[in-house]
This record gives structure tokens, sequence and C-alpha cells, in this order.
């Protein structure tokens, strides 16, 4: 395991979070990357978010705590980056795509660190702003949106060797697979939820009638 967190991998990920284009291409064709640091990722994300939902100031936050519910909020996070990820592989296998699911679970793992980075700073700052200044809170917060956001659109772009437009392009059919998955497993765990039923009252009675 520990390979997978070594000081190398974990330089490279600093490397590729300032040298994007370069960093996720050598991802991709030197297995420079590491699934298990893009995950560790993606969980310091969610408990960043979360933080930042239970945190932040009053002046530029007035969620009520006690509707926030942090594990549901990770679960929902993780289940959402593993959404993503087989989205995305399944359309680009169909579209000429090079990269494998490691990659794009690099790729978008990855592309969470700036936004974490600036959630944490984001936090900490809105407890010193006034009324008239939560300006800077918010370009702090859109600042690491928006950088991550390019990263991912990157290391996507990068990993499958794809133009921007194809890229785009994928990301839309993506999002449409993603919804279409999404409807998919509800459809089974509604499926599930009556068979359980049926089995159930079956029991029920045959254990009445005993």
């Amino acid at each position: 395991m520990s390979k997978y967190f070594s000081k190398e991998k974990w330089s490279y990920l600093k490397y590729t979070i300032s040298h994007p284009m370069d960093g996720y291409y050598w991802i991709r064709h030197r297995d420079r990357g590491s699934v298990p640091i893009a995950i560790l990722l993606v969980i310091l994300f969610s408990i960043s978010f979360t933080s930042n939902r239970l945190l932040a100031g009053f002046v530029v936050n007035d969620l009520d705590p006690r509707g926030i519910d942090s594990l549901f909020e990770l679960l929902g996070v993780l289940s959402f980056y593993l959404i993503l990820c087989v989205s995305n592989w399944s359309v680009t296998c169909l579209m000429g795509g090079e990269g494998r699911m490691k990659d794009i679970a690099i790729a978008i793992g990855y592309g969470t660190t700036p936004i974490t980075v600036m959630l944490v700073i984001g936090t900490i700052v809105s407890q010193f702003v006034a009324d008239n200044e939560q300006a800077f809170y918010t370009l702090i917060v859109a600042v690491g949106i928006a950088y991550g956001l390019i990263m991912m659109l990157i290391g996507i772009m990068q990993v499958h060797n794809y133009t921007l437009g194809k890229t785009l392009l994928t990301l839309i059919i993506t999002f449409v697979a993603m919804l279409i998955i999404i409807f998919l497993l509800l459809l089974l765990s509604n499926l599930l939820g009556m068979v359980y039923n049926f089995f159930h009252s079956i029991y029920t009675e045959l254990i009445f009638r005993a």
C-alpha cells in the first residue's frame, strides 16, 4: 500500500496541480498517478464541503447545522464520484477514448484539490468578513471551483487524447449517461423493495397461519 502513498506520488500530485497539461499526460503514459490518493482527495473534498456548510461565518452562511448530515453528504459525494467515473468510461469507450478507469478516477480526484484548499481558506476567511466584504469569500471559493473544473477538463482531455471540442461533447454525453444510470439504480432499488415486501408478506402470512 505504501507505493500508492509514496513521497513520489504526493510530489507528482503537486506537479499536476501546477502543470496540469504535462501532469495528466504523464499520469496516463507513465502511470505516475495514484487511485488511492485520488479517492482520499475526494473524501477530503467532501469533508471540506461539509465543514464549510457547518462552520462558515453567519455573514455568508444561513444554513441550519441541524439539517446537515455529514455522513450522508460523504456517501453522496463518493457515489457521485463513482457514477461520474463509470459514466465517462462507458461513453469514452464508445468514442475512441484512450483513458482507463483508473486514469479517469485520478483525473477527477486530483481536480478536487484546488476546490478543497479554497473551501478551507474560504471557511477561515468567512469568520472575519463583514456584511460588505462577502465578495472576498465568494471570490476565494469561485477561484477554487473554477481551477478545479479546469483541471478536471484538462485531465479528461489528456487521458483520452481528445481535442477540447470532443472533450466537451463527451462530458455532455457523460452527464446524460449519469442521469440514465441514476434512473436505473432508482428503478432497481424500487424493484428490490417490492420483491422484499412481497416475500416478507408471504413470510408473515405463513407465520400467522402456523
